[in-house]
């Protein structure tokens, strides 16, 4: 699927042409949030609701920052879509709580060891059974939207706010950019092998996790274990490494 330069002024076919041509990709961001959710949340409402965020991007694009209509339509759909479910209780305090266990879990442990802690020393240090801490990383798996781009604090900040646009080319934040890039390049080198395939099956090949489970012959909800693990590991680093109170220029 090919980006335009929408102009300022576009006609209403035009503007429709458009929102058919992008529709694919609301379904795909919709599709991999959802994977991650409970099963109350219904599929066809985030579909809805990214719908709403594509027509604003639609509306909304300017040609002249030097970004594509498709980067610029997936961060206003996935946005429109954050936004809505923000507004759910769907996540009860006991997994937030757990999700902060494990990360700490997993810090002193790696801490103690000076390498990255395998599961059975994660659950040793959280004083469960294996199989329970399995049950945790399943249950805390729908925290994990957008969780690599939020790191330190109780609520997180926007890791993603720190990166500048293209537009912005002042040394400052050009630093800031590639020391981030660098730190969470390191982080990832870090992790065992597997979560490493996961993680670059899910975020660059952009695969569901049905489709790892395929690809590497596991149990899908053994990928989604190894996902939650994983994106806990990189947190829990780039907390350390990159804390939020780190004076950088917003983009």
């Amino acid at each position: 699927m090919y980006s335009l330069a929408v102009s300022e002024t576009i006609d209403q076919d035009e503007r429709e042409r458009l929102i058919l041509e992008h529709l694919p990709q609301v379904r795909l961001i919709a599709r991999r949030i959802h994977e991650r959710l409970p099963e109350n949340i219904s599929l066809d409402d985030l579909v809805s609701t990214g719908v709403v965020g594509l027509i604003s991007a639609i509306d909304k694009f300017d040609p002249t920052q030097n970004v594509k209509l498709r980067t610029y339509a997936e961060y206003k759909i996935r946005g429109a879509i954050l936004d809505s479910l923000r507004g759910l209780d769907w996540a009860p305090r006991q997994k937030r709580h757990r999700s902060k266990q494990i990360e700490k879990a997993i810090s002193a442990a790696e801490q103690r060891l000076k390498r990255a802690p395998a599961e059975d020393e994660v659950a040793a240090q959280l004083e469960i059974p294996l199989e329970e801490y399995h049950e945790w990383l399943v249950e805390i798996r729908g925290l994990n939207i957008a969780s690599l781009e939020c790191a330190g604090g109780e609520q997180g900040q926007d890791l993603l706010n720190y990166i500048p646009d293209t537009t912005d080319n002042l040394p400052s934040t050009l630093l800031e950019r590639s020391e981030l890039e660098r730190l969470l390049a390191e982080s990832i080198d870090e992790i065992p092998e597997m979560e490493r395939t996961v993680l670059s099956l899910y975020y660059k090949e952009e695969l569901t996790l049905r489709e790892i489970a395929q690809v590497v012959h596991l149990h899908e909800s053994r990928i989604s274990q190894l996902k939650s693990q994983a994106i806990l590991r990189l947190r829990g680093k780039l907390a350390v490494q990159w804390p939020t109170q780190h004076g950088l220029v917003t983009a």
